[in-house]
């Protein structure tokens, strides 16, 4: 099975190099974030005929997350358990074959000591409690999606510069850590211990032509999933493309 993470920054202005990105890959299930569109505006057929049931959580003019799957989806849930209010589509679950998936789309948290930056904090440790009721009963539990942190400094290309920012703030990388310890793995480092690859690159400065980007994009595997997974790689081409999305898919191979 093929499964790929991509926040595509708007399903409807990304549709045609989404779609054409989609014919020469053949993915089995695509977890996607930022689609910026309510359900009833999701370009629903064209995913439908290529045959992928679509299990969405939509939102305008930001956020969003869905499943897109050719296996029928099972127990489709929307939201996060742990905040009482909090109805950002953020977090959308299935089961999809053996496999309990979510697409996630972590807070950016804005600015460092801001209101934004204690919910993503927060976020980060429902999101723990959420996969680790998941697996705790020996499910294999895949999660994939932007989580908006770059976790070690190889997954930077300016470490010193990034120290402290949005993204690679110390209390965002424990946060993430934190997750990690429930006993998840994280698929592309686990099965490419020297890659260097990134997932996203700002649309400023030439960041992508210059190799200026981070890998924040990441897919967190259970022990009894990580078992299973064979390959994980970032995939850099659809970024050259004139309208592309600032983010790069993260394609994994499991199964």
């Amino acid at each position: 099975m093929k499964l790929v993470a991509w926040n595509v920054n708007g399903v409807r202005a990304r549709l045609d190099a989404l779609l054409g990105w989609i014919d020469a890959e053949q993915p089995d299930v695509l977890l996607l974030q930022e689609t910026k569109v309510t359900d009833d505006k999701f370009p629903a057929a064209p995913f439908a005929e290529r045959g992928y049931h679509l299990s969405l959580w939509g939102s305008a003019p930001l956020n969003g997350v869905a499943i897109l799957s050719r296996p029928e989806p099972k127990d489709v849930v929307r939201g996060l358990p742990g905040e009482d209010g909090d109805s950002m589509a953020r977090w959308i679950e299935a089961t999809v074959g053996p496999y309990r998936m979510a697409s996630l789309y972590l807070p950016n948290g804005t600015s460092v000591g801001s209101d934004a930056f204690a919910y993503k904090l927060r976020y980060f440790d429902r999101v723990g409690s959420r996969m680790a009721a998941l697996s705790a009963d020996g499910t294999p539990v895949v999660v994939g999606g932007d989580w908006n942190v770059a976790p070690e400094p190889c997954d930077v290309h300016d470490p010193r510069a990034w120290d402290g920012e949005i993204c690679y703030h110390p209390e965002e990388r424990a946060a993430w850590r934190r997750v990690c310890h429930r006993g998840f793995y994280d698929a592309y480092r686990w099965l490419n211990p020297a890659g260097e690859d990134f997932s996203w690159w700002h649309y400023q400065a030439r960041a992508f032509e210059l190799g200026h980007g981070l890998r924040i994009d990441h897919f967190l595997l259970s022990p009894h999933a990580m078992d299973q997974a064979s390959a994980c790689r970032i995939d850099p081409a659809p970024r050259a493309a004139k309208t592309a999305s600032d983010h790069a898919p993260v394609i994994l191979e499991i199964g």
